[in-house]
């Protein structure tokens, strides 16, 4: 009888371990969907309004033991005052070819504003058929649908948001620049382009934008500037908020607002302005702009740069 219990134990424990293992292989890969893995080459892509152009997204797909053999590509559209959403419909059906396992394909998909609003309706009206009609932060997402060898169908966590903006926002280096502080040389283009290797520039209405986290070489700021019709650069003296502008905590100056403050850097023709850049998109901007620490005279922080857009 104490053989036959033993044998009894030793039969319900390797039950046991085999229900385990059973269970963890079908966690693992049981029921899984393998294949579909696309990685975007465009997260985020600037919507300019009034450009009349057309826009591309682009990417890679793996190609496993399961192929990927079409991708369909979907688009909603979100009012950035009210929050309300679009429907969602597809926007194009890109067919994928085979290819060897391991090996990367690459697909790409061109757009314009007509595409984009194409049977789209949002709180039961059309999107507006001229682009001057919303507004700055509006934006669209292109979501990613792959369809696989084995039938199944898989939606990609990654998606692609075209955001309306104006031209002049988006993405900058430096390519000179030049701070003074009380007078004295401090920093140049080579420190800028180190502590600063990408600057952010974010669209507020068509002609105010909002410089995110760098003042000069510094970062915790965010301050805004506005360019009017003749592509000059003014800096107003509050936010959109009503609050007064500064840099690093303390009163924002300009050429305008204190030109015996601002000696050491360009204040004349030439600096404040924008130079486009209409066959390559690398526009520049050509700024001189300032701080007064303790808003005492002689005390002035001033810097010079030459911001160049980045473009992919």
């Amino acid at each position: 009888m104490k053989n036959i219990k033993i044998l009894l134990l030793l039969i319900l424990g390797l039950s046991l371990t085999t229900s385990c293992i059973d269970d963890d292989n079908d966690e693992l890969t049981g029921g899984a969907i393998t294949g579909g893995l696309l990685t975007l080459n465009n997260t985020a892509i600037g919507y300019v309004v009034g450009n009349d152009a057309t826009y591309t997204a682009t990417g890679t797909v793996y190609q496993g033991s399961v192929q990927t053999e079409m991708i369909e590509v979907y688009k909603s559209f979100t009012n950035s005052n009210t929050g309300s959403r679009s429907n969602e419909i597809l926007l194009r059906t890109i067919n994928v070819a085979e290819t060897s396992v391991g090996a990367n394909g690459t697909f790409s998909i061109d757009f314009t504003y007509e595409d984009l609003i194409s049977g789209l309706t949002i709180d039961g009206s059309p999107l507006p058929a001229s682009d001057s009609a919303l507004s700055i932060g509006d934006f669209w997402t292109l979501r990613y649908e792959s369809t696989l060898s084995s039938g199944n169908v898989v939606s990609n966590a990654g998606v692609t948001k075209v955001s309306v903006g104006t031209r002049f926002a988006g993405l900058y280096q430096t390519v000179e620049a030049a701070y003074y502080r009380i007078g004295v040389l401090t920093y140049t283009g080579a420190d800028f382009q180190n502590f600063v290797p990408v600057q952010v520039i974010e669209s507020v209405d068509a002609t105010t934008y909002r410089v995110v986290e760098y003042f000069g070489v510094f970062a915790g700021n965010t301050w805004y500037f506005e360019i009017d019709e003749n592509d000059n650069i003014t800096y107003p003296e509050t936010t959109p908020e009503g609050d007064a502008q500064t840099g690093n905590g303390q009163p924002f100056i300009t050429c305008q607002s204190h030109p015996n403050e601002m000696t050491n850097v360009p204040c004349g023709a030439g600096t404040n302005m924008v130079i486009r850049d209409d066959v390559n998109g690398k526009d520049q901007l050509i700024m001189s702009y300032g701080y007064l620490t303790g808003n005492t005279s002689g005390n002035a922080r001033e810097f010079y740069q030459v911001l160049e857009k980045i473009v992919d």
